[in-house]
């Protein structure tokens, strides 16, 4: 799976159900290449469309629980791995890595934000 499909799974999981164009823009890509990558993604099973309650003319892009599955497993294989490093680590060193939380944690907080309005 590319690394395109893989994010745009993830901002579904987060964010919910989107308009392809919306996940376009998330995503950095065109709203042509999003359109491709949704009907390989909902070839595989991974999402559905649906129509939009609150405006029968606009179509979601949703995640399927396969494609929850997915997005679930993969985290939980990051979380493995990164254990298994940290595991490595000598004691000075998880202690410097633990200290550095607050700066990752505030990182991951601007990178959420800079991904819900683009061009900032």
């Amino acid at each position: 799976m590319s690394l395109t499909s893989a994010a745009t799974l993830a901002t579904l999981d987060k964010t919910g159900p989107r308009r392809i164009t919306d996940l376009a823009v998330a995503e950095g890509v065109t709203q042509p290449a999003m359109t491709v990558l949704v009907r390989v993604m909902e070839e595989s099973g991974l999402v559905e469309r649906k129509g939009d309650p609150s405006d029968k003319r606009v179509t979601l892009v949703c995640l399927t629980e396969a494609g929850a599955s997915y997005v679930r497993t993969r985290r939980q294989a990051g979380v493995d791995a990164y254990a298994r490093l940290i595991d490595e680590l000598t004691g000075d060193e998880v202690e410097a890595l633990a200290a550095a939380l607050p700066a990752l944690l505030r990182l991951a907080e601007l990178e959420s934000h800079a991904r819900e309005e683009p061009g900032r």
